[in-house]
């Protein structure tokens, strides 16, 4: 099966009272997914724009950075990262995401359930 990207739903909003707004495109419904996973998406954080920190109970959240610099606070640390970078939360943990450059920031985003 090949899905075209114009075909994968696109929609802009505000993740966990972050700043800003954030371009997301599904590549993939949670039917799709059988249950484990609830989220496979490309992001953009443009700049200035962030994903608020929250935590990750019985769920882990995989970003796999694509393009541009961004900070990401892993529980507390903050380590910037940089494209082919992959971050990883759960088990309680928390994140968050925040592009403090001139330029965008594209993700791939997989949330997998326990």
């Amino acid at each position: 099966m090949v899905i075209m990207s114009d075909s994968c739903p696109c929609r802009e909003t505000r993740v966990q009272n972050g700043n800003g707004i954030i371009h997301m495109k599904d590549l993939a419904t949670k039917e799709e997914m059988y249950g484990h996973a609830r989220l496979f998406a490309t992001l953009t954080i443009d700049p200035g724009c962030s994903i608020g920190y929250h935590c990750h109970e019985h769920e882990t959240e995989f970003f796999y950075v694509v393009k541009g610099e961004a900070v990401f606070n892993d529980n507390g640390e903050e380590r910037v990262i940089h494209p082919g970078d992959v971050c990883s939360t759960g088990g309680g943990t928390g994140h968050s995401v925040e592009n403090r450059t001139g330029e965008p920031v594209e993700l791939v985003a997989l949330i997998v359930l326990e």
